[in-house]
């Protein structure tokens, strides 16, 4: 051989190396491009620019296997974006590689009864050559198949399908983790669906739950009165008054039931119609962003909408007036003393005397009633609530702190959801209320959360569990006296507490209330 032929062999064998190293490089390239992009259909639209510059192929298409309806279908066939298609695994070189687990390369795919030739057909592109290559998850399940279509200089090779098996490796990993994500979106949407549906449906049971209870429990009380009056005037045995004052008693916390459901139902009810508002204004600034103009008339017709909804929907505003905090909360702890006179409880109250906002003076009381009742029930005998007010140049904020059991972990997150409590007596079975661990069911906490939504202010809540006491099961006695963990007050005010926080933005009617301290008074 001589000196010419060997340089020009080095020459060749340099570009085929160079040209491989390429190969390699893009293949390597394709970990960033997608490694980030969990989205199947982006990543598959990826996946395929890449195989094609890696490859030298006209087209490429890749088939992901759906097996719940036995097909191969893809979203990027001849590169036709978004429109998706479909075929049984037993059709086309594309399913018989699926079906057989072969790497197939076709020359002259005319000359091939396995080819379907309905795609070319349709779409009006004329396939020459082919080459289709199966692909797995790694646990060897079946993803799909990789076909290149229309190799830009000759003829597939065996060289093709080495690239192309280390290109499938290599995509195969993202495609199976995107695949898992989409399933594991797919999951949690169908969760949410669910849940939407169960909240329906307890909301149809409790409304019939409340419709159906009225009627009978009153025609049951009044004839108890019927009863108690005849057999009264039949004997002279004392006993039986009792009897009739438990049904009586019994009856009477059957209609609360009853109105605690109508209660709930329109708590909810307003969270969902509020909701609805929230979404078409959310809707209306998507469309207002779209860079096409919206004809009139459509603006019009969205308009007439949105106060076809807001006419069934409470305002976000009610009777509302300038309030000094200081002296409500003063009024509503004098309150509570004359609910509760038999609780041995300090209040103590602190803050800005002059802070004021602008609220609905009568449901503003019904929450601090709430909040304080709340703070009684969870406070042993002995122990302290601390009420404060503040406030900045943005927000005003009440506080009710009281110094007992305080709420475990578990429970925290749920406290607002409604109908949820963290005491084993939530339907004051044994205890009255204001009682020490008297419990009750989330409810006004609910509906403070409602009426926060309403009036824009906001209600939070941090909390740490008595460290003597750290799960449900385990009972305070309630009575600081008696807990064999403690020599005092100042030993249960460390040991767990639970704060309240009402926060409203700041009114413009400060300036009155700064100039004239009894406006609003």
């Amino acid at each position: 051989m001589n000196p010419g032929d060997e340089q020009s062999d080095l020459i060749v064998c340099e570009q085929a190396l160079s040209l491989s190293e390429r190969k390699l490089s893009s293949m390597l390239e394709l970990g960033r491009l997608v490694g980030l992009d969990l989205n199947i259909d982006d990543m598959v639209i990826k996946i395929a620019q890449k195989a094609r510059e890696v490859m030298d192929a006209d087209r490429f298409n890749l088939f992901l296997y759906d097996p719940a309806t036995d097909e191969l279908w893809t979203r990027i066939l001849l590169e036709i974006e978004g429109k998706e298609c479909r075929m049984p695994v037993q059709m086309g070189l594309a399913g018989y590689s699926f079906r057989t687990g072969e790497t197939i390369i076709v020359d002259d795919v005319r000359k091939d009864p396995r080819f379907f030739s309905y795609i070319d057909e349709t779409t009006g592109y004329t396939t020459q050559n082919m080459l289709c290559m199966p692909f797995y998850s790694r646990s060897g399940s079946p993803l799909g198949v990789m076909q290149l279509i229309n190799k830009l200089q000759g003829n597939f090779t065996a060289e093709d399908e080495g690239l192309l098996t280390m290109f499938m490796n290599h995509a195969s990993v993202f495609i199976e983790i995107a695949q898992l994500q989409k399933a594991r979106l797919q999951s949690l949407e169908q969760s949410r669906k669910e849940l939407e549906r169960l909240n329906i449906a307890k909301g149809k049971a409790l409304d019939h739950l409340s419709h159906e209870l009225k009627t009978p429990l009153a025609v049951i009380q009044g004839y108890l009165r019927i009863m108690r009056r005849k057999i009264e005037r039949l004997t002279d045995d004392p006993s039986l008054a009792g009897y009739f004052d438990i049904l009586k008693r019994h009856m009477a916390r059957l209609f609360e039931v009853q109105k605690e459901c109508e209660r709930i139902i329109q708590a909810y009810r307003e969270i969902e119609e509020e909701s609805l508002v929230d979404e078409l204004e959310s809707l209306w600034k998507k469309l207002e962003s779209l860079e096409t103009d919206m004809p009139l008339h459509m603006k019009e017709l969205w308009q007439s909408l949105k106060e076809f909804v807001a006419a069934y929907v409470p305002p976000h505003s009610g009777s509302k007036s300038v309030i000094i905090l200081y002296p409500l909360i003063e009024k509503a702890i004098a309150d509570t003393r004359g609910n509760a006179p038999h609780r041995d409880i300090e209040f103590v109250l602190t803050g800005d005397g002059q802070a004021a906002i602008l609220m609905d003076s009568v449901i503003l009381k019904d929450i601090l009633m709430g909040l304080l009742k709340n703070a009684v029930e969870n406070t042993p005998d002995g122990g302290r609530i601390e009420a404060a007010v503040s406030r900045n140049t943005d927000s005003v904020c009440v506080s009710i702190t009281d110094y007992g059991t305080g709420i475990t972990d578990t429970n925290q997150p749920h406290i607002f959801e409604g109908f949820f409590h963290t005491q084993d007596t939530g339907l004051y079975g044994s205890r009255k209320v204001y009682d020490f661990g008297a419990g009750g069911k989330g409810l006004d906490l609910f509906q403070m959360k409602v009426y926060a939504r309403r009036f824009g202010f906001d209600i939070s809540m941090t909390s740490s569990r008595c460290i003597y006491i750290p799960t449900d099961s385990d009972v305070c006695p309630g009575k600081i006296s008696l807990c064999r963990h403690i020599s005092g007050p100042e030993g249960c005010m460390e040991s767990g507490a639970t704060t309240f926080y009402l926060t409203f933005p700041v009114s413009k009617e400060y300036l009155k209330i700064d100039k004239d301290p009894m406006a609003g008074a």
